[in-house]
């Protein structure tokens, strides 16, 4: 089976469609398939819900498919970085399933795990519990949350070989590894792409059987979302 396409745009062709449902890694602008969600906004498929920490920033990864309006509903755990992602939820426009975030990174590895549903103390007695069933556990509250997949999962590696093994790198890691168990598909963007038995097996954080599609994407961008400086201190003679 081949999975190495020569672009991001060759690896998603006939696999997108209006309505359908794409976990999208990354936490900020870190880890972001960006490739992969240029290919999604040069699709054109539209009525999007995505599932994402977040949606970028404004003009770069998702915040990019917000300007296209490709997506309707937002399956997130913050808001506040994307002004444009604010905008369109309080103008009524894109309609937002909030989560806590640890909340959201279990629903997402329930999913992938094959779990239908679990509980957890977050949220109880809060908006997020609402219309959720709440269980007693040793005399303490749970609300149930229910796992999260999709139709295909977006995830960026730093290293994958032609078999789909992928490494992740530092807090680049992220949610990616979640979302690449949890959906029908699951196409990856690598930046150093390598033959099969280059990585060592104890190293691979995503086996190969979960990945459907791969593109090598070399050197990408690195964005930084708020860049810190503070002056030069001189130096006393």
């Amino acid at each position: 089976m081949r999975k190495v396409f020569a672009s991001a745009t060759e690896a998603l062709a006939g696999q997108l469609r209006d309505d359908m449902v794409i976990m999208s890694g990354g936490f900020g602008l870190c880890g972001i398939p960006e490739a992969l969600i240029e290919a999604v906004e040069l699709s054109g498929a539209r009525n999007l819900t995505v599932i994402s920490n977040n949606a970028g920033v404004d003009g770069i990864g998702l915040g990019r498919l917000l300007e296209t309006r490709q997506i309707s509903k937002m399956i997130s755990s913050y808001v506040g970085e994307n002004k444009l992602f604010a905008e369109q939820y309080l103008a009524g426009d894109l309609e937002l399933e909030f989560n806590p975030q640890g909340t959201l990174a279990e629903r997402i590895r329930a999913g992938g795990a094959g779990i239908a549903a679990f509980y957890t103390k977050t949220g109880v007695g809060t908006v997020i519990a609402e219309g959720k069933e709440v269980r007693s556990f040793n005399g303490e509250d749970y609300v149930m949350e229910t796992g999260l997949v999709a139709d295909i999962s977006l995830v960026h590696a730093f290293k994958g070989d032609t078999e789909g093994n992928l490494v992740y790198r530092k807090t680049a890691r992220n949610f990616n590894p979640d979302m690449a168990t949890a959906a029908r598909m699951t196409f990856a963007e690598v930046e150093h792409l390598v033959q099969p038995g280059e990585i060592d097996p104890d190293h691979i954080h995503t086996p190969g059987i979960f990945v459907s599609r791969i593109v090598h994407v070399p050197n990408p961008v690195k964005h930084i979302e708020k860049r810190t400086t503070r002056e030069a201190r001189r130096e006393e003679a």
